[in-house]
This record gives structure tokens, C-alpha cells and sequence, in this order.
């Protein structure tokens, strides 16, 4: 067995335990029934969570914030509906944290910047409204890097995140506090966002599930501009597909898709590479075993290269959010003070830019959008790793060098934008474990509105392939 990795379980069986040690390692549906039928409190799980918080968060920086009075006041609500029989949801006392770039109503919301130092916001943003409202208990603010905007977690007002599978490594960004936090069992659920890959590629750094859904599955509202068109979501990160799908009804607006007829042998198609870009071997070692497992499964799986260009797509991705960060500093005197160098040049990037350079823009996302949905007619899920390089050291920005090779700063995320700019549902999924013991993760791509059926098909390869059951030393020593 790595050094790195432990197998845990436990559970109360059939009666009240005092022993709440293990309540971490509990997938969410066991501590919905836990609580559900009185064997446990929410404000002894909710005490559980916390406990863990002040012993590990110190050395991961998961949380920048935890909200534990206003917690405390939640999980005494939820204990008397429980007591009534009137649960809210499946998820009524289950502690999830919030990525700091959402809006939580009397917490401070930094966004990985000096220039939102001190705001405090009075509301919620909309799905974290929808949570709160499902019986949920917020936790408090997990990490970003500035403006949740790279590839790594740390920022000048809170620090770095660190990975737990390795403290010296970073858990990628810009979900990297969100990540952290879930793969440490010091929350069981964390809310997140992802406009180019921000929970895909920290899931998969991990060993998590990482869940972005179609656009316009879960509504915005009332929160931070949005800089980068609609190609930002909200979604879950959680252990396993199980918990990832619970945070996910809790929450989606939209209704689904009808439910079409699925194949005998549903088809993949996996891409290991974009053209020549460099990929850590590692990675595409354990992610060509995890579309071996999909054969075994019954499915066909066909290796072969993108059907479809991704270059204009990535570049208008690229174009809009330049948009967005120029009229965000519009609007802010404050910007050019506060904002790190790179971020100023995009933001006049962005400024330089037409109008008929913008409409350009976003025509050739809606003329992606409709060439992706003409490739879904012949295919079911697309397949690739979620990102071209293992975690590096934690306080640097991107790693410079993937499979003996320099890249730039995007490097190591060339497999996850596209699906943004499209906007179709994504689940990262782990792979398995390199020669480190460090996490590799794939994602599975699935077409618009398809997000059920992403998840139903992440759930039969977790049922026949699990590893919520492995933990990083940190999380149990």
C-alpha cells in the first residue's frame, strides 16, 4: 500500500454511535439517513466537520473563511425539522462549502483580490440561495487564486492552497480551496464554478469527482460580474458520483432533457492529445487504462483525434473574457491599483477590441455550439484526461515544462476550454494513482443538456471501478 493512500469505512450500523470520528469517510446519502432517522444531529456533524477544520485547514489554507456562528444557527434549524419530519431535501444538515467567488450572504467575499478587501456581501447569489434553501448548512469560503483565474490556488490576501495529497504541491486551480477542503474530509460537498476548467482539472488533481453542467442547467444571479460570457457554471466537487448528483438536483433550475433511448453499446470517443501538445506520460498511461475499463464495461470506445477544430472556439473563449475583465475595470477605479500585472494587460487586451471583433466573437461560439451538437448525433461521450500535467509545486503559477517540453501558462489546461466555450456538461472522473501516489483524473464530455445521463454513466463506472474508499495520509493520520 502507498504511503499515501488508506482505505477507511465505518458506519453506525443500526443504532446511535457517540463515536463520531469516522463521520468524514460517510458518503452523503449514509448521513442523510443518519440524520434523517435520528442517529445523529446536525449539530453533531456539523461539530465533526469543524473539529476538522481547526486541526487541518492550518497547514491546507482550504478555508478562508468558515461561518461558525451562522452555521451553527443553520444546523439548529435543520435538527428541529428533522425532528419534525420535515427534511427540506436530501441534503437538510449536510455542511458544503462555498468557493469564495460566490456569494454568501454575511460572509466576506474576497474573489482572490485586494479590491474586494473588506466587502462583506448582505446576500446569497442565486444557487447559493437554492442551497441554503434546500437544508443545507454553508460552511464558509474555500480559496481562489485572483479572480479565480489560474491554474494554481493563492492569492496576496489569503495565501496558497496546498494539496493533500502532497503539501508541497498545489491542488490545482481555481477551485484549489474548494478541492482541498473535500479531498481532506473537512467538508463533505463544496459548490464551485468552472469557466475554462476549474473544477475538472482540481478534481482530478485530487481524486474527486467534478461535475460542470450544461449552460444554463443552474441560473446566475446576484453575484460577481460575469467576465467570461456564459461559459462560467456553477457545479459540485465531491467524492463520488452519488454525492456530486445530490448537490446537483439540490440546486439545477432547468428542467432535462428528454432521456434518449440509450445504445446496447454506447459510444466514445477518446482523444489523448490535441495535435502535438505535450502530456505528462503518466497521465496517459492511467487515463488510456480508465478507456480500457469502459470496453470491459460494454462500451465501444474508438482512439482517435477530435472530429470537430477546437482553435477558433478557444480563441473566442479567450476574446470575450478580455471583454469582460476590460468593462469589469471600467468599473472599478480601483482596478489598476489593485489587480496583478497580467490581469491589467488583459483587461486592455480587452479594451482594444471592436465591436465587431466581440460579435465576432460570440458568433463563433454559437457556430461551435451547433457543430458540437451535429457531432453528438454521432457519438455519446466524448473522452479525454482532464489536464496535460501532474500538480507542481504550490506556490507557482503553472508548471513550465510538461513531458520534457516548455509550455506557457495554459499548458497544462488545454483539454478543458473548449468544453466551455461549447457549453455541454463535463464530469471529471479519477484514473487512478501515478508512481507518486498523486491522483490522475479524465474527463467524460456529454451532449447539451445531457447531464443526467453523464452521471448515470460516471456512476456505472464508479460502481464497477470505486475509490471514494481511498484517502490521502493527511486526511486520517
Amino acid at each position: 500500500m502507498s504511503r499515501f493512500l488508506r482505505r477507511t469505512g465505518g458506519h453506525f450500523g443500526g443504532k446511535r454511535s457517540n463515536d463520531h470520528s469516522t463521520l468524514f469517510r460517510w458518503p452523503v446519502r449514509q448521513l442523510s439517513a443518519a440524520l434523517r432517522e435520528g442517529h445523529l444531529s446536525a449539530r453533531e456533524l456539523l461539530e465533526h466537520y469543524l473539529q476538522r477544520i481547526r486541526r487541518l485547514n492550518p497547514q491546507l489554507n482550504a478555508f478562508v473563511y468558515v461561518d461558525f456562528d451562522g452555521a451553527a444557527d443553520a444546523a439548529s434549524a435543520s435538527d428541529a425539522r428533522l425532528q419534525a419530519g420535515q427534511a427540506l431535501s436530501a441534503l437538510e444538515g449536510i455542511p458544503v462549502a462555498i468557493k469564495d467567488n460566490l456569494l454568501m450572504g454575511k460572509c466576506p467575499a474576497n474573489w482572490g483580490s485586494a479590491l474586494y478587501a473588506g466587502y462583506v456581501p448582505d446576500h446569497d447569489e442565486l444557487p447559493v440561495a437554492k442551497l441554503r434553501s434546500s437544508g443545507a448548512i454553508l460552511l464558509g469560503k474555500t480559496n481562489v487564486p485572483e479572480f479565480a483565474m489560474r491554474g494554481f490556488t493563492g492569492n496576496a490576501v489569503y495565501g496558497v492552497t496546498r494539496n493533500p495529497w502532497n503539501l508541497a504541491l498545489t491542488p490545482g486551480g481555481s477551485s484549489g480551496g474548494a478541492v482541498a477542503a473535500v479531498a481532506a474530509g473537512l467538508a463533505p460537498l463544496a459548490l464551485a464554478t468552472d469557466g475554462g476548467g476549474s473544477i475538472r482539472r482540481p478534481a482530478s488533481y485530487t481524486s474527486l469527482v467534478g461535475l460542470k453542467p450544461s449552460i444554463g442547467r443552474i441560473l446566475r444571479g446576484n453575484g460577481f460580474p460575469q467576465l467570461m460570457y456564459d461559459c462560467e457554471v456553477v457545479g459540485p466537487i465531491a467524492r463520488g458520483v452519488d454525492d456530486a448528483r445530490l448537490l446537483f438536483d439540490a440546486i439545477v433550475e432547468q428542467p432535462a432533457a428528454a432521456p434518449a433511448d440509450r445504445r446496447a453499446e454506447p459510444r466514445i470517443l477518446y482523444v489523448d492529445k490535441f495535435g502535438d501538445i505535450p502530456v505528462d506520460p503518466k497521465i496517459l498511461r492511467l487515463c488510456s487504462a480508465a478507456a480500457d475499463r469502459f470496453v470491459q464495461l460494454g462500451y465501444s470506445v474508438d482512439r482517435a483525434r477530435l472530429p470537430f477544430p477546437i482553435e477558433a472556439a478557444v480563441s473566442a473563449w479567450q476574446t470575450v473574457t478580455a471583454a469582460g475583465f476590460a468593462a469589469f475595470a471600467q468599473g472599478h477605479s480601483a482596478f489598476s491599483e489593485s489587480a496583478s500585472a497580467d490581469f491589467i494587460a488583459q483587461a486592455k487586451a480587452g479594451e482594444r477590441l471592436s465591436a465587431a471583433e466581440y460579435q465576432d466573437a460570440v458568433q463563433c461560439l454559437f457556430d461551435f455550439r451547433k457543430a458540437m451538437a451535429r457531432a453528438f448525433e454521432r457519438i455519446d461521450l466524448i473522452m479525454t484526461p482532464a489536464a496535460a500535467a501532474q500538480p507542481w509545486p504550490a506556490q507557482e503559477v503553472f508548471p513550465p515544462v510538461i513531458a520534457g517540453r516548455e509550455v506557457g501558462p495554459r499548458g497544462h489546461a488545454v483539454f478543458t476550454p473548449w468544453v466551455n466555450a461549447c457549453g455541454h456538461p463535463a464530469i471529471a472522473l479519477p484514473a487512478g494513482f501515478d508512481e507518486e501516489s498523486l491522483p490522475v483524473g479524465f474527463q467524460l464530455i456529454a451532449a447539451l443538456a445531457g447531464d443526467e445521463y453523464l452521471l448515470d454513466i460516471a456512476q456505472e463506472y464508479e460502481t464497477a471501478f470505486p475509490w471514494s474508499h481511498l484517502w490521502p495520509d493527511f486526511a486520517v493520520a
